[in-house]
């Protein structure tokens, strides 16, 4: 993979109106991963899309009435079978974290990349998966060298006792193999 003023060069982007710009002279310097499925448990739909771009309709499933109003959005989002969705400029603040913390920093959005995996605490993530968040893990480790193996953590860790995710299911060694290779 590789990265061109912000974004992936040959994955499909759809652009996310919730966002704006990082604040002065911050450069992306933590990843975050997540997980989500839309409706819960459930995969392949265009609930994720649907919510990050504000088209959510909340008749359409009794969870979307709960959530429908939110605006939230991650820089991208690996489908079960590969396929990568980037929905914010790298270079932009995507709204992913909400209240969070890290190394003594307050609001995460400000210096981070999200990463929305389809799935669940506790439903194992997908081979695929697993090989396409390497390969965009190297890609923006090479466009922001303040990323590092130490500065990538899951939501639970910058958002502890409020979050889960990215679950007791994602295999932290395999993923920092699979960067290493």
């Amino acid at each position: 993979m590789q990265i061109s003023q912000g974004k992936l060069c040959n994955e499909r982007f759809i652009a996310s109106q919730f966002c704006d710009q990082r604040p002065a002279n911050e450069t992306p310097s933590l990843l975050v991963i997540h997980n989500i499925s839309l409706p819960p448990n459930q995969y392949g739909g265009n609930g994720v899309i649907e919510l990050f771009t504000g088209q959510l309709k909340a008749n359409e499933h009794p969870f979307y009435q709960e959530i429908s109003h939110l605006e939230v959005s991650a820089h991208c989002f690996i489908r079960r079978t590969g396929e990568v969705l980037q929905f914010v400029n790298f270079e932009a603040r995507a709204w992913h974290c909400g209240v969070s913390q890290f190394q003594g920093r307050t609001r995460c959005n400000d210096f981070s990349i999200g990463i929305e995996l389809e799935g669940t605490d506790i439903d194992p993530y997908t081979t695929e998966q697993y090989a396409q968040l390497a390969r965009l893990t190297q890609a923006l480790m090479a466009a922001y060298p303040m990323i590092n193996l130490g500065r990538i953590v899951g939501h639970n860790d910058i958002a502890y006792g409020r979050k889960t995710d990215p679950g007791v299911a994602f295999d932290w060694c395999r993923y920092r193999q699979d960067i290493s290779a």
